[in-house]
């Protein structure tokens, strides 16, 4: 295993400002080796495959997400694309190697919004709104994470992309175990964040200390059939609120957070759809108990924590289940990598995915 970690720096705004975000997004730029060109205004799609599909408006796609980085509309489209009965919401922009970005839990694809500017200039990003949540479908089953995994390699199958590198963060770092294990073919590179794979090693105890409970009693209440939902239904702003205060280590900007909460609180099949993943866990296990029995990852996998999170945490579950892992972990930063520190994170996948990058795809 190759030991490495994200730079030190002190004095970070608590709040992303216009100014923040360029600055971010100039620092990724440079950890890519472009310079100031990924902050030009030249769409990075412009001799990218052509994209179809219908394209959806309002808040959840690009043109209503707030707060956008500069230019970013240039480069970035939302699309629906169906695969299997299951409309899918996509944000796809750049031009190079395929890049799939799979958010977390209470997230959407804007999660990786500050990073997908740089990265486009040098590969082809997919940011999916999961099954359930943002404004993909919300099915009433399918939320274990083989099917989940299965929805992602049919939306790459539909975008005309057979090998792709994933990077998930959260929820989408259990969804992209599951696709490099149950599709080793197709995944080429394995970036995951700030999380833990259900029933692999040990599992945290139920009587822990009050730190970690704070950080993780949510996942038996989300686990409830309907209960969670009468509670958390009409008190959203509390509810995640408080997830995104307490397990930050900078705040997130309050526009971010108000449009995540909005988007939860706008439908209430969508607060039904974002506990839909914690009710498929015991499915979930039963998987995985099936994949660690099927063998270990042989690909590449990079393992990112916040320093304040879940620190060498990542690394360590990784370690269990795959040969070649790499571990950053960005100081001063809690669970929310890529908001808190997107010029860190930014850097970290840019290393990690330079070999990537230089090999033919197909």
């Amino acid at each position: 295993m190759k030991e490495t970690t994200a730079s030190t720096g002190t004095g970070d705004d608590a709040r992303m400002s216009r100014r923040g975000v360029i600055r971010a997004a100039g620092a990724g730029a440079m950890a890519l080796g472009l310079g100031s060109a990924a902050l030009t205004t030249t769409p990075a799609a412009a001799h990218a495959p052509a994209l179809r599909g219908p394209v959806p408006t309002g808040p959840g796609s690009v043109s209503g997400a707030p707060h956008l980085p500069p230019g970013f509309r240039r480069t970035f489209t939302s699309r629906f694309v169906t695969t299997g009965g299951l409309r899918q919401h996509v944000v796809v922009g750049g031009a190079g190697p395929p890049l799939l970005l799979v958010h977390g839990w209470p997230q959407t694809w804007y999660a990786w919004r500050l990073l997908m500017p740089a990265l486009a200039r040098h590969f082809r990003v997919v940011a999916v709104d999961q099954r359930g949540i943002g404004l993909s479908g919300r099915p009433a089953t399918g939320y274990d994470t083989g099917t989940l995994a299965r929805d992602l390699a049919d939306l790459m199958d539909a975008l005309g992309h057979q090998r792709f590198a994933v990077a998930g963060h959260d929820t989408g770092m259990p969804i992209g175990y599951a696709l490099a294990a149950d599709h080793p073919d197709r995944v080429q590179r394995l970036a995951v964040a700030e999380a833990a794979l259900p029933r692999v090693g040990d599992s945290p105890a139920m009587f822990g200390e009050a730190a970690a409970n704070n950080r993780l009693w949510h996942i038996p209440f989300n686990r409830l059939d309907t209960l969670n939902e009468q509670l958390v239904r009409g008190r959203e702003h509390i509810y995640f609120g408080w997830q995104f205060a307490t397990k930050a280590a900078k705040p997130l900007p309050r526009y971010a957070v108000r449009h995540y909460v909005d988007t939860l609180a706008r439908d209430p099949h969508a607060l039904h759809g974002s506990f839909q993943w914690y009710r498929a866990l015991d499915a979930t296990v039963t998987q995985n108990e099936q994949r660690v029995k099927r063998g270990r990852l042989t690909l590449p996998v990079l393992a990112v924590a916040g320093a304040t999170s879940a620190g060498g945490g990542v690394a360590e579950m990784m370690n269990l289940v795959a040969d070649d892992v790499r571990s950053v972990i960005i100081p001063g930063t809690g669970h929310w990598v890529a908001e808190e520190s997107p010029e860190r994170m930014l850097a970290a996948l840019a290393g990690f995915l330079a070999p990537y990058r230089a090999r033919p795809h197909g």
